[in-house]
């Protein structure tokens, strides 16, 4: 090889490293698009909102909140998969976009591993079972029997096909044996709204978005979906104590960026969100909303992701739920 040539070689080694930081410093520059795969008024709303405020301030940058619903999460995921990959369009998606919607549907528009690149898993909580004061069921074991003796007359609602509560709820049908038909919404809060008029009867809820409704007694809740209580809920029980042993079924929530963002800039949003979940006022937030701050590498966020696939591979098999 010529000297030029070899001389040209080694200057575009060494600059490389250089770029990579001079990425990294310059990042971000404009504002950075927080998508949600849901409509606004919905449980993660709150956890996202206050997030962004945060990141807003330590970044320097604003970080826009923008929601994007419908297909149980499959359009704004799609979205972020095909954006370009430079760190200013990420997401948080939940358990249903990541680790469930694969197992439900033939085809979706996007790849949960594939197309996106893992930033941190920020938090997991549980669903709240709850429904509306007519309905006269005050425990698990009272919503059993009702449903039971009027198969197929009690409805409930989810934030969409596929979501969370979705797979929750036909879970809980599964392993009681009931029949309590299925309203999807196009996101949480419609789901709220109806579920608050009497329109349906039963809701797995996060307690962010229910637990007003709860205290003021336009719902009732009577277990969490979780295999433990929260700590900020310890008075109700888990649907397990309540009369389904071995009922397990929660929400957790993913930072992803598309597939193909640098990894310095990967590296920066990670910093930013663990130090953002050591925030005591953005973790006591959290913890009394019933959700426990978790925080991982991008590594780890991948295997987990990967690891819940498999997981819910085989509830959605077993609950025989398919949407086509």
């Amino acid at each position: 090889m010529p000297r030029t040539a070899c001389l040209v070689v080694v200057s575009l080694v060494l600059a490389m490293p250089c770029q990579a930081q001079d990425r990294a410093v310059a990042y971000p520059g404009k504002p950075v698009r927080l998508v949600l795969p849901y409509p606004p008024g919905g449980g993660t709303d709150t956890i996202a909102r206050p997030l962004a405020q945060r990141l807003s301030e330590s970044m320097g940058q604003q970080v826009l909140v923008d929601n994007r619903g419908g297909g149980g999460g499959s359009i704004g995921m799609e979205h972020v998969a095909k954006s370009p990959a430079d760190g200013y369009t990420i997401v948080l998606a939940l358990t249903a976009q990541l680790a469930v919607n694969v197992s439900l549907y033939k085809k979706l528009p996007y790849d949960p591993v594939r197309d996106y690149a893992p930033i941190t898993l920020l938090a997991q909580g549980p669903y709240v079972l709850v429904v509306h004061p007519s309905v006269p069921a005050a425990s698990v074991k009272e919503l059993i029997a009702l449903a039971r003796k009027r198969p197929g007359e009690l409805t409930y609602a989810s934030s969409g096909n596929g979501s969370g509560g979705h797979l929750a709820a036909e879970l809980f049908n599964n392993m009681t044996n009931v029949k309590i038909l299925h309203v999807p919404y196009k996101g949480g809060g419609p789901a709220l709204i109806d579920l608050i008029s009497g329109q349906v009867q039963v809701l797995f809820a996060t307690w962010a978005s229910g637990r007003g409704h709860i205290q003021s007694g336009r719902m009732r809740a009577l277990a969490v979906s979780t295999a433990k209580r929260p700590a900020a809920i310890p008075n109700l029980p888990t649907v397990a104590e309540a009369g389904v042993p071995g009922y397990d079924s929660g929400v957790w929530y993913a930072l992803l960026a598309p597939a193909a963002t640098p990894r310095e800039i990967v590296d920066r949003l990670n910093r930013e969100l663990l130090a953002a979940l050591k925030r005591p006022d953005y973790t006591k937030m959290l913890v009394e909303a019933a959700i426990d701050p978790v925080g991982s590498t991008p590594e780890e966020l991948g295997d987990f992701i990967r690891s819940e696939i498999a997981k819910w591979a085989k509830v959605v098999k077993a609950a025989n739920v398919r949407l086509d």
